[in-house]
């Protein structure tokens, strides 16, 4: 059985999570329509495309939905908080970019951030440009994968564009160009002093992306968020770690 996209294990567990109220409290300040919202969150009903208006610091900003899919993410990302940051972070590479949404929470954090983005799904990438248009100077678009090696890799991709990556078994692929997460962030640090914050979504790839990252570049890196549930330190001569529902926050000690 399934309700708005959820299973019924995932929906009996909510009431437990905190981070679920965090959620519901915020949808009032952010949606400028949160009921019309939590209609369509909790059903999955309604027809997509659809644009939302959200709050946020620099203002109202009303990306496109595609797919219930997304409006989970949306909600995850703008009330849950799940890469929750404060007011000045200013470089920030975010490595499965999708359609743009986690990327307008970071621009519109402050006036003076820049996001190097990485998501190699060419329908994802229109979409990203769409939801982004409004911050075209401040990011600049990578179209590959990254993950702990330069490859040739099956990408596989599924029809809301949600949930594809590296290896992940969805049916239909792609073949796309892998880039190895040093030469990313070597790439960026050529350009900037430091790296506030590294954010990786790649369904599955994120914690050996994560361990193959260079000392040298980790002492630039102030904190990483990934999508997953290590069962272990990751880093932990370098980085606190804390676990929020399904993201994992590294915080880099020596900052």
């Amino acid at each position: 059985m399934r309700l708005g996209g959820r299973s019924l294990h995932t929906i009996m567990r909510a009431p437990f999570r905190l981070s679920h109220y965090r959620a519901a409290r915020n949808m009032a300040r952010v949606y400028h329509h949160p009921l019309r919202v939590l209609y369509r969150y909790l059903s999955g009903a309604g027809e997509y495309p659809w644009d939302v208006s959200v709050r946020t610091p620099l203002g109202t900003v009303t990306p496109r939905i595609f797919s219930h899919a997304a409006l989970r993410t949306l909600n995850e990302i703008f009330c849950r908080l799940d890469y929750q940051v404060d007011d000045a972070p200013r470089v920030i590479v975010d490595i499965g970019s999708n359609v743009g949404l986690s990327a307008l929470y970071f621009l519109t954090r402050n006036a003076q951030s820049l996001c190097y983005l990485f998501e190699p799904v060419t329908e994802n990438v229109s979409r990203l440009e769409q939801n982004l248009a409004s911050f075209r100077e401040r990011y600049i678009l990578d179209t590959n994968a990254v993950a702990d090696a330069d490859a040739t890799v099956e990408f596989g991709i599924e029809s809301t564009g949600q949930y594809g990556g590296i290896g992940v078994r969805t049916g239909r692929s792609i073949q796309v160009r892998c880039r190895s997460i040093n030469a990313v962030l070597e790439d960026v640090l050529r350009k900037e002093s430091r790296i506030d914050l590294v954010k990786i979504d790649t369904e599955g790839a994120e914690e050996r992306t994560i361990l193959a990252i260079e000392a040298r570049y980790l002492d630039r890196i102030g904190a990483i968020y990934a999508e997953a549930r290590p069962g272990r330190a990751l880093l932990p001569s370098r980085f606190s770690q804390e676990q929020d529902g399904e993201v994992v926050r590294l915080h880099n000690l020596r900052w």
